[in-house]
Order: structure tokens, then C-alpha cells, then sequence
């Protein structure tokens, strides 16, 4: 079965790769970001417009937010919190991301922490109503079970019924166009992105595993999902 061979064990992720990863979003990318990663690649490569996962961002994000991986910050600029003054974390191994993003969002005096997602996150006793994570998974190396451990690293800070929620490309497969599944290999040999194998129906898998009220949408070659912390039974 197609999920089963998604889940073929690669490897643990070494610190290099993670690393790398993350060092490609350096001042040039960010500010070409917005135009050509969010404008034109998304609506016409990935086939899903910015304007679809901001939709997607005003549904799910909460007063206390927490956002892993804020790229410049498009989404948390435009999009509409549910209280005038929210409460919102940043994390990202990149520090120029950090900065980029902050700086895009300073009326809200957003907090700021260096994270790496394969490891546990140091937030001490904040507890957060949402968590964001927008075109995160697909740049994070390894198998979708691998990339996973990130709502593990979350878990800890969610307070109940918190809204776990984001936005991932996938990997091969019909929903790419001949010239989107170009760009996507082209991707992958850069390792910009690591997500070849990755496929909707492990993402859907490894949520329920740990959430409820799962929601995985796609929307050309990307997967909008969505999930609920159950919380304190």
C-alpha cells in the first residue's frame, strides 16, 4: 500500500541536515518570500493560493498563539486574531527568520525563541490556544513519522482543546502538475525541502495518533490540516 511504503524507516535526521535545512532561508529568500514562495509558486506551482491557507489561519488561530517556523511573518500580519492584543511565541532555528518575523509583527511584541523542532521546546509555563505551523513539514528531512515528533514537542504547552494547525506541500504523486513535480525535485536535490515520500494519508495518520478532531485538506499539491489537543480527560 502507498502509506505503508511512505512509512519506510529512512535514517534519524542528523543535526547537519536539520541545520542546513534551516540556513537556507537567509536574507535574499526571505525577501523574495512573500512574492514568489507565497504569491506565485503557491498559486501557480502548489496550486493553492496565500489567500486559501490565510483562510485556513483566521479558522484555526487562537489568542495565545504559538508559531513554529513564522517564515517573515506574512500570515501573522494578515490574518485575524480572535482579541485585538494577542499573546504570540515564535520559534525557529533560524535567528534571521526570528528577527525577520518579529520585526514584521512588532506592534504585538511577539516573544522569541530559538527552537529546533526535532527537539523538546524550552517555552517554561506558557500554555498556548494555537499552534501554527505553515509549509514547516515539508522542509524538515526525514519520513512523515520522523518530522512527527514535532507535536510531541508541542503537546507540553497546549492548554485543552488547543487548535494544532497548518499547512505542508506533498510529495510525489498525482495532485503535481509535469512542472510542479519538477520544481519539486529540483527542491530536494537542493534540500531545501525533504519531502518526496511525503503523503497526506501518513500526516492524517500521525495526527490522530495524538490529536482529535483531525482535518486534512488538499488543495492541489498542498495538505491544509488541522487538529484539536484533547487535553485533561
Amino acid at each position: 500500500m502507498e502509506s505503508n511504503q511512505a512509512q519506510t524507516e529512512l535514517p534519524e535526521p542528523t543535526q547537519a541536515r536539520i541545520e542546513a535545512a534551516a540556513e537556507s532561508y537567509r536574507r535574499p529568500m526571505l525577501a523574495a518570500y512573500d512574492m514568489f514562495v507565497l504569491g506565485m509558486m503557491s498559486r501557480f506551482m502548489w496550486r493553492c493560493p496565500r489567500g486559501r491557507m490565510l483562510a485556513h489561519y483566521d479558522r484555526q488561530v487562537g489568542a495565545t498563539h504559538l508559531d513554529i517556523g513564522p517564515g517573515t511573518g506574512w500570515f501573522l500580519d494578515k490574518c485575524r486574531f480572535p482579541v485585538k492584543s494577542p499573546s504570540i511565541t515564535l520559534v525557529d532555528l533560524n535567528e534571521v527568520v526570528l528577527s525577520t518575523a518579529a520585526h514584521r509583527i512588532s506592534r504585538y511584541r511577539p516573544e522569541i525563541r530559538v527552537g529546533d523542532a526535532f527537539k523538546p521546546f524550552d517555552l517554561g509555563t506558557e500554555r498556548f490556544d494555537s499552534v501554527g505551523m505553515n509549509f514547516l513539514l515539508h522542509c524538515l528531512p526525514g519520513t512523515m513519522r520522523q518530522k512527527s515528533v514535532v507535536f510531541d514537542h508541542v503537546t507540553p504547552y497546549l492548554r485543552p482543546g488547543a487548535r494544532v494547525f497548518g499547512s505542508t506541500v506533498l510529495g510525489t504523486g498525482p495532485h503535481h502538475t509535469a512542472r510542479s513535480g519538477k520544481l519539486l525535485a529540483k527542491l530536494n536535490r537542493s534540500e531545501v525541502f525533504s519531502n518526496l515520500d511525503d503523503r497526506l494519508e501518513d500526516l492524517d495518520e500521525q495526527l490522530r495518533a495524538r490529536f482529535t478532531d483531525v482535518e486534512t485538506v488538499r488543495t492541489g499539491a498542498v495538505c491544509l490540516f488541522a487538529a484539536r489537543h484533547p487535553g485533561a480527560r
